[in-house]
């Protein structure tokens, strides 16, 4: 793949990792394929890898690429045809005194305060339940594309941070953290639908909401939003109930 602007052209070369713990699947081995050099991905471009299937992690750039699993399916939501169900209306109005601020990528002590403590209540024992601001930083505040910070407050108190990337099409759902210990909240629920709402008004097509996994809980709940398109070979299709 060549990548090209008024001044250059830049080949974009991919290689594969070494094999490593799925996150996922228990007792399962993946490998990426992850697009260099990271300092040529551009916004443009990324539109481009994110349509083929590929997300980032910081400043890295990878697809899933495992030898003998398709267990990562990339999902989007064609934003003009979603129709929220009973449950998601529902969570819309239950947190529809969120007021949302949109930020750069800059370093605040709530932020990573909020983010240790989803980590720690959500996902302990996990790769990142024990990450210092250091750590935060590289994953969620470096990006070399369009990439901004929402905030979403009730009152004073800080309770969800979503990460985004504006692409060419679409948003691209990066990362969201948010507060564990309120009963009965929906934060990633409304989180999804705030941001069906932002690329309406901004006249963009999709939210790319990463990757469905149907066998893993924690991410098979993106099945929930209908209409929802995954990429099948080089082509984005419906997801229909027998997937």
């Amino acid at each position: 793949m060549t990548h090209r602007d008024l001044s250059q052209s830049v080949a974009i070369h991919f290689y594969a990792t070494a094999p490593y713990p799925c996150s996922y699947l228990p007792a399962r081995h993946a490998r990426s394929q992850v697009a260099i050099p990271t300092e040529a991905i551009d916004t443009a471009l990324y539109s481009q890898l994110v349509r083929l299937g590929f997300r980032r992690s910081g400043l890295y750039t990878y697809r899933p690429y495992c030898d003998s699993c398709q267990a990562c399916i990339p999902v989007r939501i064609p934003v003009e045809a979603f129709c929220p169900s009973r449950s998601q209306r529902r969570a819309w109005q239950r947190h529809a005194g969120l007021t949302a601020h949109l930020l750069p990528l800059v370093y605040r002590e709530d932020h990573y305060q909020l983010y240790s403590r989803y980590q720690g209540t959500r996902h302990a024992g996990g790769s990142m339940a024990d990450d210092a601001p250091g750590q935060y930083a590289e994953f969620i505040l470096k990006s070399g594309v369009d990439s901004f910070l929402v905030e979403f407050r009730e009152g004073e108190t800080l309770r969800m941070v979503s990460l985004i990337d504006r692409l060419d099409d679409g948003l691209s759902a990066v990362y969201t953290f948010y507060d564990p210990d309120v009963p009965g909240a929906s934060y990633g629920v409304y989180n999804v639908l705030w941001q069906v709402e932002w690329a309406l008004a901004h006249q963009l097509r999709y939210v790319y909401l990463g990757y469905w996994v149907a066998a893993c809980q924690k991410m098979a709940y993106k099945a929930h939003y209908r209409p929802l398109e995954r990429l099948r070979g080089s082509r984005w299709v419906r997801l229909e109930d027998t997937d």
